[in-house]
């Protein structure tokens, strides 16, 4: 048995490989979680790192070294596999964001996001719209309210979500809109107060991964992708507020 057990060992050993995946600052919470699963079921090796969709999309351009692009949106791994950098057919969604106005203070969102038309607060805290999709489903929001001019003076811009949640986490922004995975757990907020934004306020956010092409070839980078469709994958982005 103890032979039976080390000859498997050493057969995933030597077989196994490591692939360096670029993730979506919202995704990163279910994305360490799924990795950690992944490990333990392959013998795989991954690497993660976190960001702007807008910002890897430029790193990958010039040349980044990742062989996977875990994406907010569907349009950045569309361009990649158009300019050849991704790999043809590989892209999918992978879940469907939701945004939130969330401030850590109990009590000071509603959960009819009047908070903005009151204009009881500060400072107001995005992620860039030009690099983010979560940062332009904001600014789409703010448009169909009816509110962007007159809430503008009080926006403050962050990188991705994440430097979004740490603005408000801190108190630098009294609220902010960020992902439903970053303060959601298993469908109940896990502190402050919340608005969870109406899905007909801003285009869906759907969430591709793709295949670069640096991937190509790489045993770790192909079971991953086949990971992120299965149901123990879906569960845990259920888990932290996705739908598929």
């Amino acid at each position: 048995m103890l032979c039976v057990g080390f000859f498997l060992l050493s057969h995933m050993t030597a077989h196994s490989a490591e692939v360096t995946v670029a993730v979506a600052s919202n995704f990163s919470e279910p994305m360490r979680k799924i990795v950690q699963s992944f490990e333990q079921e392959s013998g795989h090796k991954v690497r993660l790192s976190y960001g702007s969709t807008g910002g890897f999309y430029a790193q990958i351009k010039n040349g980044g070294p990742f062989q996977i692009l875990v994406a907010a949106d569907r349009e950045t791994p569309a361009k990649l596999e158009k300019e050849g950098l991704g790999v043809a057919g590989s892209s999918f969604t992978y879940a469907i964001g939701k945004l939130v106005l969330w401030s850590r203070q109990p009590n000071l969102v509603d959960q009819q996001g009047e908070i903005l038309r009151r204009g009881q607060f500060q400072k107001l805290a995005i992620a860039n719209p030009k690099l983010a999709p979560y940062g332009a489903a904001a600014i789409e929001t703010l448009i169909n309210l009816g509110l962007i001019n007159e809430i503008r003076p009080k926006l403050v811009q962050g990188e991705n979500v994440s430097q979004v949640f740490q603005f408000v986490e801190t108190e630098n922004a009294q609220i902010g809109f960020v992902a439903m995975s970053q303060v959601f757990a298993q469908g109940k907020l896990a502190r402050g107060s919340a608005w969870l934004v109406p899905a007909h306020l801003y285009a869906p956010i759907q969430q591709d991964a793709i295949l670069l092409s640096g991937g190509q070839g790489n045993a770790a980078a192909l079971a991953l992708m086949n990971f992120l469709k299965t149901s123990k994958a879906k569960s845990i982005m259920i888990d932290h507020g996705y739908t598929h």
